[in-house]
């Protein structure tokens, strides 16, 4: 595919969308990694194992895909498709390809096979990264990114921590995905600018059994999900990063899932 072909203007629409620009995403990284550099960043339940992120560890880890991609021949000029539930490695690949200056589409992972290439067609993704199983066969198998490649070699354990009771920290919760409309970069945003960890279930299925050990103070997600969960009423909001707004810096316990999803 050429470069002009790249230069073209994206043929949009739902559920195929451009992540917009985040100016300040890759500063609050870095400023979270800064400050609280042992911190939880992310949390993600696999295999019936809570895996946690400490803010140094998302960095580090945003700095090898980026590397990774560009071996890959990711660059400016490049398009990264991504679809599945939103979990550490979308969050992670998303960040480095903003990183890279390249650009970031989401495609909701419950299209037919014959829309799927509908609107691969229309966005021509140069490089594409599938998050689950059921969709990935329907995909172009030479656009398709390997996650534990890109990221090089790695410690299987390095991610691996024991669950421990969450009594004073804030978390927020996301149980979404690609089909959420705007949902990626209401969840960056959230997440990045509140510098709160950020938790995920292993899958729909567990999602309420996951939540409710994470106990989460606060949601990024669709509101009318997010107000039928319990919230924990009391965290300890943290300072927020330089530049974010007044809905971000903690709000009354009954406005937190809201405000979050706003």
């Amino acid at each position: 595919m050429s470069v002009h072909e790249l230069k073209r203007p994206l043929s949009l629409e739902w559920p195929a969308e451009l992540l917009g620009d985040l100016p300040q995403a890759l500063g609050h990284l870095q400023h979270w990694a800064q400050i609280t550099p042992l911190h939880t960043a992310l949390r993600h339940k696999r295999q019936g194992q809570w895996c946690a992120w400490r803010w140094i560890d998302a960095l580090r880890d945003v700095e090898r895909l980026a590397d990774g991609l560009r071996q890959q021949g990711f660059g400016e000029q490049s398009r990264l498709a991504l679809s599945g539930a939103f979990e550490p490695n979308v969050l992670l690949l998303a960040l480095a390809a903003h990183a890279i200056g390249g650009q970031v589409l989401t495609l909701a992972d419950d299209l037919e096979p014959e829309a799927l290439q509908q609107h691969l067609w229309r966005i021509r993704p140069t490089h594409c990264y599938v998050q689950g199983r059921r969709q990935r066969p329907h995909w172009p198998s030479a656009n398709l990114l390997d996650f534990a490649q890109l990221l090089g070699p790695v410690d299987p354990a390095q991610h691996l921590a024991r669950w421990w009771p969450i009594s004073d920290e804030s978390v927020l919760w996301s149980e979404e995905g690609t089909g959420w409309q705007g949902g990626l970069a209401v969840v960056l945003e959230q997440w990045l600018n509140t510098g709160h960890g950020l938790a995920f279930p292993e899958s729909p299925a567990s999602a309420r059994r996951d939540r409710s050990e994470v106990a989460p103070t606060a949601c990024c997600c669709r509101l009318p999900a997010c107000n039928t969960w319990p919230m924990r009423s009391k965290a300890a909001w943290r300072p927020r990063a330089p530049g974010v707004g007044a809905c971000a810096s903690g709000p009354s316990p009954s406005r937190r899932a809201a405000c979050v999803a706003c």
